[in-house]
């Protein structure tokens, strides 16, 4: 079935448009703020007049392609196109101030590759059998996966620990404003009616990473960047040989967290993140410069990205908003998602994955000659550079809801990401805290609802009480190795 789906999905018209939702999806990622859900919404419409095959093979590429896309923004310019290159930022931008821009960009391309080609053998022969992990999980099973994910805080603060915690707990009311996700209560909205929607992630991000680096730009009064060192282009062998075991590892990484519904890049590039620092023989470069962190974050979102094909299409259970709208193409041509279309539609599914093989290719082979053309971009002047960047993170936040509250809040967030870079507070807890915050509250809530109030739901069922004991774990750990550490070195600096 899959050598009739490579006969099929190498056709012009597949491949065509297996073209097009690459550099779609790559152009997606690169420009802040669009993202692949707003994208495949926007060309929904457009794809009726096409067969299924090629609508369908267009907008998978473009949501897998945006998870290529996103990292070069990020490590360029230290904005990140997508929440999961939140954490490729916090190495990839000191990498290329060093630089070394062009073989992160080389590394990032190849670790998306690689990760995504083992998503794709992962959904190839495992579907029926991984899919029914997805089956399993209940709300107190995502809360526990949450509260694992909010453990890794400890990690992410390195020595500023107090001051981790602080900027995690301001990220957890930040996402808290609008509207009670069970009761529908106004919270926190001052009685302004622009804020019942709460506040959109992007706009944070874009101002705690692009509004604030521009800042503290202006103020050591930087007059260029880099431009009087010599830019590398591609990694070399030996960047290849730290960093394979990264792409391996979050490669799997992602794969399995994948196959989570609600489980999202976002959250998996976080845990890969932590999961290399861990493995890593220099933990100590993670946050100043570490390209196996690079590797890991990659790996894991793009790995993420192709496993979330499996729920969908072995029970029609989208695990993100983008896949949600993909799902509703699939229902627009009277297709449902699930055991019926791996009966009934075999041959249209199996030139889907054959698709996502060579979209993969595809992918690869466009960004790599690339990297010289992005490298080149930390060569522009900081005066030319830093209204560019201003520029393009309005365009990005206005872009997502045509409101003018989007360009405040990046305004608002720009200054608090500066005072918190100036006092020593990490920004990454925070940027966690906000991206998991509604699925803690949600599965929290839902959890008490089923058990009636009691706390013991998170530790009777087999899957939650595991994520619940590793949480703690990493917890008292990482709490041990502060008390470990002598105080003076706690108030020196902060890993990220």
């Amino acid at each position: 079935m899959l050598a009739q789906g490579f006969a099929s999905a190498l056709s012009p018209i597949n491949l065509l448009f297996a073209l097009i939702g690459c550099i779609a999806g790559t152009l997606v990622g690169v420009l802040p703020g669009l993202g692949p859900t707003a994208a495949i919404a926007m060309l929904l419409p457009l794809t009726t007049m096409l067969p299924p095959a090629p609508a369908i093979i267009m907008m998978a590429a473009i949501y897998y392609g945006a998870m290529y896309g996103g990292s070069t923004t990020a490590i360029l310019v230290n904005i990140p196109g997508e929440a999961s290159s939140v954490p490729t930022a916090i190495d990839g931008y000191q990498l290329n101030q060093q630089g070394r821009g062009g073989p992160t960009l080389g590394i990032s391309a190849i670790t998306s590759f690689v990760a995504g080609t083992i998503g794709v053998v992962g959904l190839t022969f495992f579907a029926p059998l991984l899919s029914q992990v997805a089956l399993a999980f209940g709300p107190p099973e995502y809360f526990a996966l949450a509260f694992l994910g909010l453990s890794l805080i400890i990690s992410l603060s390195g020595r500023a620990l107090v001051k981790g915690i602080l900027a995690a707990a301001f990220g957890l009311l930040t996402a808290m404003i609008g509207l009670d996700p069970l009761t529908g209560v106004a919270r926190l909205t001052f009685g302004q009616p622009l804020l019942m929607a709460g506040i959109e992630f992007v706009p944070i991000i874009m101002g705690l990473f692009a509004i604030s680096e521009v800042l503290l730009n202006v103020e050591s009064s930087v007059r260029g960047i880099l431009s009087d060192q010599k830019i590398e282009w591609l990694p070399s062998w030996q960047d290849l040989k730290e960093t394979w075991a990264a792409m391996l590892r979050s490669g799997f990484l992602g794969f399995f967290m994948g196959l989570i519904p609600g489980c999202s890049p976002a959250v998996t590039s976080f845990m890969a993140y932590d999961m290399e620092k861990r493995f890593s023989k220099h933990p100590e470069k993670f946050g100043k410069g570490a390209m196996d962190a690079v590797a890991a974050v990659e790996g894991a979102n793009n790995a993420t990205a192709s496993g979330g094909f499996v729920p969908l299409f072995s029970f029609g259970i989208p695990s993100g908003p983008a896949l949600a709208v993909l799902l509703g193409g699939f229902m627009m041509y009277g297709l449902q998602p699930g055991p019926r279309l791996m009966t009934e539609q075999p041959q249209l599914l199996w030139t889907i994955i054959a698709s996502m093989y060579i979209g993969n290719v595809m992918l690869l082979i466009l960004n790599l000659p690339l990297v010289g053309v992005w490298a080149r971009m930390a060569l522009i002047p900081f005066p030319i550079l830093g209204p560019l960047i201003v520029a393009f993170t309005f365009i990005g936040a206005y872009s997502l809801r045509f409101q003018m509250l989007d360009i405040w809040i990046v305004l608002l967030f720009g200054v608090i990401g500066y005072l918190m870079r100036k006092f020593g507070f990490p920004v990454a807890p925070m940027v966690l805290a906000a991206v998991l915050a509604k699925m803690l509250e949600t599965a929290l809530m839902q959890s008490l609802v089923i058990s009636q109030g009691s706390a013991l739901i998170f530790f009777t069922r087999p899957i939650s009480v595991v994520f619940m004991i590793v949480a703690l774990f990493f917890i008292a750990r990482g709490v041990w190795l502060q008390i470990r550490t002598p105080a003076a070195n706690i108030a020196l600096e902060s890993d990220v």
